[in-house]
């Protein structure tokens, strides 16, 4: 995966406040729509069109929470705009309202999915009681289908591995772990478990199959496993009886930051646990995101893996060798390993070993795979 105390409310960065929920006005009256849209615009962000083609386009590049639309509209009217919409989102909230009211059009309305039918003139207070409850039940229908999404990708998931080798001696040293679902790009899986608050239940995922795949994995080959820093505070990571604690001895928790390491509380503490258990840890990706030498100066780490942004066409980048060459030196003056990751070409390989770097990963060795697959040399 390229995936509590309460004082992390604390210390974690600021959450945003949530947006004013987006309705769409649909209104050809050119004195109504502005005063409707002022009229919502305290508890609404408002878009507000004169047609129904400008909706539907509308709908079609933006994301709405509601939509309130006029029946009776030129040219496609109210109705058929309404049927439209739930062509392209099917559980979008459509509000109608109508001046020119028949029991045709209401029966109509209800049947394409509307779910509430207003008179004009409209009373202000119940239209936006009647939004707020339509975006409430809107956000709580699409939490529960999220949710689904998340649960049925977890189910489907499995582990990938990706050899990490020793040039010099061919030999593998060990793998990576990386996450596989099936319809679901692994960094979308991750922003959603992050979305929905369970990082933790992914994170435990992937601990248990890495567990149950390195039984089978021979002595002497680690197996490096990605750590959210959020993860550092699901106290399970830290029990000597979990699945992946018992081969602690064998595994490198490579820590991946999706949010800056000085957010974890006790930070200092919590590796000293997981070192206590056996486990050594990395940082990935340096040279990208948070990941500089501020976080190996707090992890102060066993192993180091500089990004495939520094690795690409390093051999025709001076700038990057020598940012790679100064990394080599310090990592070397700390006795920490480093590992060159994203490697494709032979040329950035060649550029890479003349610069003295022994541990290697990346297709030009094999790419990642079910089972633990043998590198090309």
């Amino acid at each position: 995966m390229k995936i509590g105390a309460p004082s992390m409310i604390d210390t974690l960065p600021e959450v945003p406040v949530e947006r004013l929920p987006r309705v769409l006005l649909v209104e050809d009256d050119p004195q109504l729509r502005p005063a409707l849209q002022r009229a919502l615009a305290s508890r609404f962000e408002v878009t507000a069109v004169a047609s129904a083609e400008a909706a539907e386009g509308a709908v079609r590049v933006s994301r709405f929470d509601a939509i309130l639309s006029d029946v009776h509209l030129g040219g496609v009217d109210g109705l058929e705009f309404l049927r439209r919409v739930h062509q392209i989102d099917g559980a979008l909230p459509v509000l109608l309202m109508t001046g020119a009211p028949s029991l045709e059009s209401a029966v109509r309305a209800v049947e394409l999915g509307a779910i509430r039918y207003f008179l004009k003139p409209l009373r202000i207070e119940e239209v936006r009681e009647a939004l707020q409850a339509a975006v409430r039940k809107e956000r709580s229908d699409g939490r529960r289908q999220e949710d689904a999404k998340l649960t049925a990708a977890l189910r489907a998931m499995r582990m990938h591995y990706q050899p990490i080798v020793e040039l010099a001696r061919r030999r593998v040293v060990g793998y990576e772990a990386l996450v596989r679902t099936a319809g679901r790009d692994p960094k979308a899986l991750i922003d959603l478990a992050t979305q929905l608050g369970r990082e933790h239940e992914l994170g435990r995922a992937v601990r248990q199959s890495v567990a149950a795949n390195t039984e089978t994995l021979p002595q002497g080959i680690d197996v490096y496993v990605n750590l959210q820093s959020i993860e550092l505070c699901d106290e399970q990571l830290y029990a000597p009886d979990s699945p992946l604690s018992r081969l602690a001895p064998r595994v490198v928790l490579e820590l991946t930051e999706r949010a800056p390491l000085e957010a974890v509380p006790d930070l200092k503490d919590r590796l000293a646990r997981l070192r206590k258990l056996g486990y050594r840890l990395a940082i990935d990706d340096l040279g990208a995101g948070y990941a500089g030498l501020t976080s190996v100066a707090l992890v102060e780490p066993e192993v180091v893996k500089i990004d495939m942004s520094l690795i690409r066409d390093l051999h025709l980048n001076e700038t990057k060798r020598r940012l790679v060459a100064s990394l080599l030196t310090a990592c070397r003056e700390l006795e920490v390993q480093i590992v060159c990751e994203g490697v494709e070409l032979p040329a950035e390989r060649d550029a890479l070993v003349e610069l003295g770097c022994e541990l290697f990963q990346g297709y030009l060795f094999a790419r990642p795979a079910a089972g633990f697959p043998e590198p090309a040399w």
